[in-house]
C-alpha cells in the first residue's frame, strides 16, 4: 500500500514538471469578440445623463403679468382695533345656503305671486337651473271703464358644461306677459255700448335661445350668440339674432412694456312687422336692420393715471328703407385720483348706435300700439365728468354731469282716437282695442341732454344701510313742442335693515311732471293743448322673519300713502297694496 502510494506520487511530480517545460503552441491566434446585447437603462443610470432636452412654448402660452385696476370707490370698514385679552367674542350664526327655493304669497286686487329656483351640480363638470316667476292682478283699478287686470310669467333655464379647452352655456327664457289698454281719454264720454265693444287686451309672447362660449387660453375669450321671437295679439312679429365676441390681441412683438388690446365685434339682425299703420290700416310696417360693430380699447396705467382709449365703429344696413350709415365714435375714459379713497375724479367722452326694438318698447311702456315705426337712434357725443370717493369711512358718494347728443331718439306721444264715444265702427270696420285714445306711438326727435346726478350710501352699522340717488335732467327737443312724457326730476331713497332672523326694506320714489298731447273732445285729430301728468312719491315697505335656514314668512306693502298717480296719461294704477307670503329652502 506505501509503495503504490509513493509510487502514484512519484509519477504525478514528473507529468507536472513535464507540462511546465514545454513551449507554447503559435499556431493558435488570439482574438478580440465584441458582443453586442440591447441595452436597457435602470434608475441608477440617470446620473450619467449629461444633456437635458429644451422645450419651446408658443407666445401666446407665456404667463403675463397680473394688473388690478379697480374704478369703484373704496369699501368702508367698520373694524375697530382694541388692546386687551379676547374673550367673550360672540360670533354671528353662519346660515346655511340651499341651492333651490320656493316662494308663494297673495295679496288683495287678487294678487297672487309665486317663484321657483332650481339649481344642481353634477361632478362631470356641467350644471343646470331653473328661475320662474309668476305676478298677476285680477281686480281692476279703481273706477277704470276696462279691464285693468295683468299678468307676468317669466321663465329661463340654462344648461352649462366645462371642458378642457372652452365651456359653453345655453339658456333658454320665455316670456308670458298680459296688458290691457284701459286709459282711456278722461276729456271724452264713452256710451255704455262702445265700452263694451273695445277689447282692450294685448299679450306679449317672447322666446330666446342663447349661447355662450368661454375659451380657455386663446387669443378670443368669448363668444355669444343668440336668437329671440317676439309676437303679441295682433300677429306682429319680430326676430333679432346677435353674435358678440371679445378676443385680445398681444402687442408684446412691438414692445415689452405694451399691453394688449382688447377688441369687441359683433353682428345684429333685426327684422320685424306690423300688420298695419295706425293711419292707414290698409298698409303693412316692415322694419329690417343689420349692424356691424367692432370696437378696439387698450388701457394704460401709469402713475395713479387709468386711461381706457378705443374706437367704436358701426355699419349699418337699412334695407327696407334703402339706407346705409357708417358711425364712428372716440370712446375714451380716464380716473385719477386727487386725494386717495376721499377724492377721485373720472371723465369720458364717447358715443353709441342703440337698436330699438319693439321688445324694448313694450317693456319700458307696456301700452303701446302695435303699429309702431322702428329705427336706430344715434346718441352721437355723451361727454361726462365726476367725482367719486368717501367722504369718511362709513359714506361713499358719486357726483356726475353729463352732456348727450341724441339722433332719433324715441319719446311716447299718446295716439289719438278714432271714436267720437257713441260708435266703434268706421268705415265699415270695427275698430280695434288700441284706437279709442287709449295707446301710444312712437315719436323720434333730435334731443340734447343735460344730466346732474348724484349718489351717496351710508353705512350705518353691519345691519343697517341707507343709500339716495337724484336725477335732474334738462332737454332740448328739435321738432317735438314738448319733452314728450319724460321727468326731470327723479329720485330714490333706499333703507336696508338686516339681522340673523329679521330682515326690511323701505323704498321711496318721487317722479316730476311730464307732458303729453292733449286731443279734442269732439274732433279726435286736431290738437287742443298740452296735458300735465302730475308728479307723484310712491312709498314702499317690504320685509320678512327667518324661522330656520329653511322657513322663512315675507310681507310686501306697495303704495303705502294710497296715492292715485299716472305714469302715463290717463293709466291710473293701483292703490295700497299688500301682500304676504312664505319662502322654503330645500336641497335634493
Amino acid at each position: 500500500m506505501k509503495k503504490g502510494f509513493l509510487t502514484y506520487m512519484l509519477l504525478f511530480i514528473f507529468l507536472n514538471a513535464l507540462a511546465q517545460g514545454q513551449k507554447k503552441d503559435t499556431i493558435v491566434n488570439t482574438e478580440v469578440v465584441n458582443i453586442v446585447t440591447k441595452y436597457n437603462p435602470e434608475i441608477a443610470d440617470a446620473k450619467k445623463i449629461k444633456s437635458n432636452p429644451t422645450i419651446k412654448l408658443l407666445k401666446k402660452n407665456n404667463k403675463k403679468k397680473l394688473k388690478y385696476t379697480i374704478f369703484s370707490a373704496p369699501v368702508a370698514s367698520t373694524f375697530t382695533p382694541k388692546t386687551g385679552v379676547l374673550k367673550n367674542i360672540n360670533f354671528d350664526v353662519r346660515e346655511r345656503n340651499y341651492n333651490n327655493y320656493f316662494a308663494g304669497g297673495y295679496g288683495n286686487y287678487k294678487s297672487p305671486y309665486a317663484e321657483l329656483f332650481i339649481y344642481h351640480r353634477t361632478r362631470f363638470d356641467n350644471e343646470f337651473g331653473l328661475h320662474a316667476t309668476y305676478v298677476a292682478s285680477a281686480e281692476n283699478v279703481k273706477n277704470s271703464l276696462l279691464n285693468s287686470d295683468f299678468s307676468n310669467f317669466n321663465a329661463t333655464s340654462f344648461f352649462k358644461q366645462e371642458a378642457s379647452s372652452f365651456d359653453w352655456k345655453v339658456t333658454l327664457n320665455t316670456e308670458l306677459n298680459k296688458y290691457n289698454w284701459y286709459g282711456l281719454p278722461s276729456n271724452k264720454m264713452f256710451n255704455q255700448l262702445v265700452i263694451n265693444s273695445i277689447d282692450e287686451v294685448q299679450n306679449y309672447n317672447y322666446l330666446k335661445l342663447a349661447g355662450k362660449f368661454k375659451f380657455h387660453d386663446s387669443y378670443i375669450k368669448h363668444g355669444n350668440i343668440a336668437v329671440s321671437y317676439f309676437t303679441d295679439n295682433y300677429n306682429s312679429a319680430e326676430v333679432l339674432v346677435d353674435f358678440d365676441s371679445q378676443l385680445y390681441y398681444p402687442l408684446d412683438f412691438l414692445s415689452k412694456n405694451l399691453n394688449e388690446i382688447a377688441i369687441k365685434a359683433g353682428i345684429e339682425f333685426l327684422k320685424g312687422n306690423f300688420k298695419n299703420n295706425y293711419n292707414d290700416t290698409t298698409r303693412k310696417i316692415n322694419y329690417n336692420q343689420i349692424t356691424f360693430r367692432v370696437h378696439p380699447t387698450y388701457k394704460l396705467e401709469y402713475l395713479g393715471l387709468n386711461l381706457n382709449a378705443g374706437l367704436k365703429t358701426y355699419v349699418s344696413l337699412d334695407p327696407e328703407n334703402s339706407s346705409n350709415n357708417i358711425f364712428i365714435f372716440p370712446n375714451i375714459f380716464i380716473q385719477t385720483p386727487i386725494l386717495k379713497k376721499y377724492i377721485n375724479t373720472y371723465a369720458g367722452f364717447t358715443g353709441n348706435l342703440h337698436t330699438n326694438t319693439y321688445k324694448s318698447f313694450t317693456e319700458e311702456n307696456p301700452y303701446v300700439s302695435p303699429t309702431l315705426f322702428i329705427t336706430q337712434t344715434a346718441e352721437t357725443s355723451n361727454f361726462y365728468a365726476g367725482l367719486k370717493g368717501n367722504i369718511t369711512r362709513d359714506i361713499t358718494y358719486n357726483l356726475k354731469v353729463s352732456f348727450i347728443k341724441e339722433e332719433d331718439k324715441p319719446l311716447f306721444l299718446r295716439n289719438s282716437s278714432k271714436s267720437d264715444g257713441t260708435t266703434s265702427i268706421i268705415h265699415g270696420e270695427n275698430l280695434k282695442g288700441y284706437e279709442y285714445g287709449n295707446s301710444f306711438r312712437v315719436f323720434y326727435d333730435d334731443v340734447k341732454t343735460t344730466t346732474i346726478f348724484s349718489e351717496i350710501e351710508y353705512l350705518f352699522n353691519k345691519n343697517l344701510t341707507f343709500s339716495t340717488q337724484v336725477e335732474f335732467n334738462n332737454y332740448t327737443t328739435t321738432t317735438a313742442v314738448e319733452n314728450w312724457n319724460l321727468p326731470s326730476l327723479q329720485s330714490t331713497f333706499l333703507a336696508k335693515y338686516k339681522t340673523n332672523y329679521w330682515y326690511a326694506t323701505a323704498n321711496i320714489f318721487y317722479v316730476s311732471e311730464r307732458k303729453d298731447v292733449l286731443y279734442n273732445a269732439i274732433n279726435s285729430t286736431s290738437l287742443e293743448g298740452i296735458e300735465t301728468i302730475n308728479s307723484f312719491v310712491d312709498i314702499n315697505l317690504n320685509g320678512g322673519y327667518h324661522f330656520n335656514d329653511k322657513f322663512s314668512v315675507f310681507l310686501n306693502i306697495n303704495n303705502v300713502l294710497n296715492t292715485k298717480y299716472q305714469r302715463f296719461a290717463n293709466f291710473d294704477t293701483q292703490g295700497f297694496q299688500i301682500l304676504g307670503g312664505i319662502t322654503y329652502k330645500f336641497d335634493f
